[in-house]
């Protein structure tokens, strides 16, 4: 079986990882499912900037703490807890789902450190893709059928969107825009708040700083609409928290 090297460690949700071909997979078919079992306690899901609009009238947005900041959408307060999944991967309320978890079980993966070329890849340990019938052929004779090649094309506009979420986050550390974050919730009825920490988000005092032709440039870019997304997004921490709390 040609899987990812297992030096990698497997990007989340992923199990292992297999590249799709006409010869082994012929007759295999994939299918949609309610159940969305690796949303299952995934509090923290990463997203694109092209997204953040979208998410941020749902779940905050904010960034890892790593030395390559990835943004991330918030669906819970605390690791392993989801609280827009059920216990069984289904919906409990209308919610933007994030590109990186739509594409599952499928992505686009190297298939050896030596080549750039990237592959059409899927999550052989998902039941929703195999040698089953009722679903959607994945190949046309030796060909990918019209269902596959729109899934190729899902996947390439996700890599293509984390090159350009890439840069705007690589601009936000090139300025020291970035820095601890931290949030504190009231509940009622206690008398200590509830503090969150472990994220990164943007310095709002930094950014009022910053020179007229930089703020010009992030403008025209429409980086600055990006950071805004994100810092309206953190207003739904406290909505989050409730949901939680429920």
């Amino acid at each position: 079986m040609a899987s990812a090297p297992q030096s990698n460690p497997l990007p989340l949700f992923y199990k292992d990882l297999m590249p799709l071909n006409s010869r082994d997979h012929a007759n295999w078919s994939s299918r949609i499912t309610e159940n969305a079992l690796w949303m299952v306690g995934q509090h923290a899901v990463p997203l694109t900037a092209e997204e953040f609009v979208h998410a941020s009238r749902h779940f905050p947005i904010v960034f890892s703490v790593a030395d390559t900041p990835v943004p991330l959408g918030l669906m819970g307060l605390n690791e392993g807890v989801n609280t827009f999944f059920d216990d069984d991967g289904k919906l409990n309320s209308p919610v933007y789902v994030p590109a990186y978890a739509r594409r599952y079980p499928f992505m686009l993966a190297k298939l050896t450190q030596e080549t750039e070329e990237l592959s059409l890849c899927f999550d052989p340990t998902s039941d929703l893709v195999g040698e089953f019938e009722g679903g959607t052929a994945l190949f046309d004779g030796d060909q990918p059928s019209e269902s596959c090649k729109a899934t190729l094309d899902f996947c390439r506009n996700f890599e293509e969107a984390g090159f350009r979420t890439q840069s705007f986050v690589d601009e936000l550390v090139k300025h020291d825009l970035l820095m601890d974050g931290e949030v504190s919730i009231q509940q009622q009825g206690n008398d200590q708040p509830f503090v969150y920490r472990g994220f990164k988000m943007v310095d709002q005092e930094k950014l009022r700083d910053l020179r007229g032709d930089v703020l010009r440039t992030m403008n025209q870019n429409g980086m600055l609409a990006l950071i805004f997304a994100h810092l309206l997004s953190l207003e739904q921490m406290s909505e989050v928290f409730a949901r939680q709390v429920q």
